[in-house]
């Protein structure tokens, strides 16, 4: 495959603001298209943006999204203060909606999802966000997309330059690759794992970190 075109989300976010410079620096992606609430204030040849004020409320025929060979889907909020009932409208029935939007335009596509460590994949445990990512990841495989990429990274490092970086994970950041590297993940090494999960394809679609780190060399 020559180099791929990417819708992604999030990149207001930490996580998706990390991919997607990624994403432009990276050779093997020649267009992305944020989608995103509002604007993440970066300007490139590569990038273009489409702003929805509500993702429940995208056309499931919608031609913006036509003509992309993948989905980095790293849009997600905290559980923290949330009931399931909020969560899941948030975290399962947005992301399917968007999913499904895609798929319509693009049967040929790779979604990769991130979701977190320790998901829940039977959807039955007792930790409520594990169990609603898990209804999410459960749900992303049986849509019928050419390949489905669950993302469960860690510790994640932000690129240098980022400005979405929340202050009070600013003092950490030096600490977790040192004393735990095998837990850390720079979000570098998980942008280069997604594209290389569209072009080069991975054995399981449950990535943990070290699949991460295997996938992004």
């Amino acid at each position: 495959m020559n180099s791929i075109k990417v819708i992604l989300t999030g990149a207001t976010g930490m996580v998706g603001e990390g991919v997607l410079m990624e994403c432009l620096e990276n050779p093997d992606v020649s267009e992305i298209l944020s989608v995103s609430r509002k604007s993440c204030g970066i300007k490139h040849a590569k990038l273009k943006e489409y702003i929805v004020s509500d993702f429940l409320a995208i056309d499931l025929n919608d031609e913006n999204f036509r003509g992309y060979d993948a989905v980095f889907f790293c849009a997600g909020v905290s559980s923290i203060g949330m009931d399931e009932e909020e969560y899941t409208k948030i975290t399962y029935d947005t992301t399917i909606h968007f999913a499904k939007a895609v798929l319509n335009k693009n049967p040929g596509m790779v979604f990769n999802y991130v979701s977190g460590a320790y998901t829940d994949k039977t959807e039955s445990g007792k930790i409520m966000w594990a169990r609603v990512k898990g209804k999410t990841e459960n749900a992303l495989k049986k849509l019928g997309f050419r390949d489905t990429y669950n993302f469960r990274p860690g510790f994640m490092k932000p690129v240098e330059g980022q400005k979405n970086v929340k202050w009070f994970f600013k003092p950490f950041i030096w600490f977790f690759p040192v004393v735990l590297p095998s837990k850390s993940l720079t979000l570098q090494e998980v942008g280069r794992a997604m594209i290389n999960a569209v072009k080069k394809g991975y054995p399981t679609s449950t990535l943990e970190i070290k699949d991460i780190k295997n996938l992004a060399i």
